[in-house]
């Protein structure tokens, strides 16, 4: 076969994969899409052609030209050489032809084609275009100061998560801000976490923040001074036997110890592992400042303010990992006082609520209550609960460690818990002096990420009981507990009395409410109005109100 006339083959094979490529993406509603958010302008910015014994493919796909290619495929008809001389001056001209085709809507103001082939020596990884539009970004620029302007320095208002997904990202692009001030990103990203203060998007605007700060790290700043060992599932990074940085506390390396800190104090568990090697390789390149954030913590507390220590107790803070660190000497009631004397202290400051304790304890006692987390922050109180003469200040801790939309960091999944839930659980069930505490701690409960306050309304009921002084609380706890709970007290709740109290405590509550509360009860409208067409006197009357109540929606 004429070799001219088979790369000529070829080349139209990978042309009418780039077509249909095109053709695919152009179905898509950008228009619509870019309008959601004045930060996006376009919505691809790559895509990647691959070649392997006659057959193409082209997607959405990144891809790594820095990662070696496999070993020489003798069975391919196309060489190195052909790839590099004729395929992708002949592609990189094509791409751009068809760029100016298609909607602007499309494309992000710079868009890169890059090219894998199998040929005879082996893979060829080759970027075969990269397009900037020039008009797009100086738009998109003029956007970006517009928006940090008005809704972030000016702002008084929350701002959207897509906002700051877009905004994250923007800024750390070294194709719009190739001099970029790190000092500046940092206000930038600490100003959307405060705008953001208190509304239950925040954990979402963090975690844009993360990826995007992760993502600049291993994409960029990591290649630049380490080489990766591992395999493209297993990264294992070493110093490159050159690199060096001028200044090793400020720069590029400022955002590598401030994504580290992020991801400590507020992503998983299961992440920790992320933002520690990050501190690591900080402190491979010479940072100070990272190595004494393992150590200390990062310096916004006296000294005095995160240590303490006598013949009773000994406890350390380090706000970088949020962890408070608590020995217990001599296991008395007096070391606990100082302990949460200390704790409460810690968080009136500004300590991270969302945070955790490491405990050393020769006594292990756990709440009286099912599906709590039996970890280190959960023994501490459970253990300082013993005490009578501490409720009081446990009390006091409660109210300084509870808030909506944080979490102990020590908790996950079904046995996510609020900071302050711990105590606020074990003095609701030891004592009835602390309803209004459990009334406030419910008020301040996520029910979209908690949902452990089942555990403890059940406990609460099985506790105390039905009777004039509970059912306001119970009405509480219920209100925000989930469909899931299983309360037992639908006997006890039809007694006369008790039903023309409930009503009395949800009349005045929205639909959905009322009818939340007589299924956790009674396990919905038309089981409750069978038993009030059953039922007679006042006892059916208050039944039937009841009923009404929760399907006059």
């Amino acid at each position: 076969m004429d070799m001219d006339h088979t790369l000529d083959s070829i080349l139209d094979d990978m042309k009418q994969e780039i077509d249909k490529w095109m053709a695919y993406i152009r179905y898509m509603n950008a228009e619509n899409n870019v309008k959601r958010t004045s930060l996006q302008v376009g919505i691809h910015d790559c895509a990647l052609l691959e070649y392997a014994k006659g057959r193409v493919d082209v997607t959405d796909g990144e891809f790594d030209l820095s990662m070696p290619g496999d070993v020489a495929s003798p069975d391919e008809s196309l060489s190195e050489k052909q790839v590099r001389e004729q395929i992708v001056p002949e592609l990189s001209s094509y791409m751009r032809y068809k760029l100016n085709e298609l909607p602007s809507e499309l494309f992000d103001y710079q868009f890169t084609f890059n090219g894998k082939f199998q040929v005879l020596e082996g893979e060829v990884n080759i970027r075969i275009l990269e397009y900037v539009d020039e008009a797009k970004k100086k738009q998109l620029l003029e956007r970006i100061s517009i928006y940090i302007a008005d809704k972030l320095e000016a702002g008084k208002y929350p701002t959207q998560p897509l906002e700051t997904f877009f905004l994250s990202r923007h800024l750390l692009d070294e194709g719009l801000f190739p001099d970029a001030d790190p000092g500046q990103i940092i206000s930038i990203f600490e100003n959307i976490q405060q705008v953001n203060k208190g509304n239950n998007q925040l954990a979402e605007h963090r975690s844009y923040l993360i990826g995007a700060l992760r993502d600049w790290v291993e994409k960029h700043w990591l290649p630049r001074y380490f080489d990766d060992m591992g395999t493209p599932w297993q990264k294992e990074y070493k110093k490159k036997s050159d690199a060096r940085l001028e200044n090793t506390e400020q720069g590029p390396i400022e955002l590598v110890i401030y994504a580290a800190k992020l991801i400590l104090k507020h992503e998983p568990s299961y992440s920790r592992s992320v933002g520690l090697a990050f501190l690591h390789y900080a402190i491979e390149m010479g940072s100070a400042q990272a190595k004494r954030l393992t150590q200390e913590g990062s310096g916004t507390f006296a000294h005095e303010d995160i240590r303490f220590r006598d013949e009773m107790v000994e406890c350390t803070a380090n706000d970088v990992f949020a962890e408070v660190s608590i020995a217990i000497k001599q296991e008395t009631e007096e070391s606990y006082e100082r302990a949460l004397r200390f704790l409460t202290r810690l968080l009136s400051m500004g300590f991270p609520k969302s945070y955790q304790i490491k405990l050393k304890s020769g006594v292990k006692q756990w709440l009286p209550i099912k599906g709590l987390a039996k970890s280190s922050t959960h023994r501490f109180f459970a253990n300082a609960l013993q005490y009578p003469e501490l409720h009081p200040l446990l009390e006091e801790y409660a109210r300084v460690a509870m808030e909506t939309f944080e979490w102990y960091a020590d908790t996950e999944g079904e046995k996510n818990c609020m900071p302050g839930s711990y105590a606020v659980f074990g003095l609701g069930v030891a004592d009835r002096a602390y309803f209004p505490l459990v009334e406030q701690y419910m008020e301040k409960v996520d029910v979209e990420h908690q949902s452990v306050q089942n555990e403890f309304t059940a406990a609460f009921a099985e506790r105390h009981g039905v009777n004039a002084e509970t059912i306001p609380t119970l009405v509480k706890c219920m209100l925000h507990s989930t469909d899931s709970l299983k309360v037992k007290i639908n006997a006890d709740m039809e007694d006369e009395m008790h039903l023309r109290q409930l009503y009395e405590q949800v009349r005045g509550l929205q639909d959905h409410e009322v009818e939340h509360v007589v299924y956790l009860i009674w396990g919905g409208t038309d089981k409750l109005k069978k038993i009030a067409a059953k039922a007679e006197g006042d006892r059916g009357k208050w039944l039937s109100e009841l009923a009404q109540a929760a399907s006059r929606g």
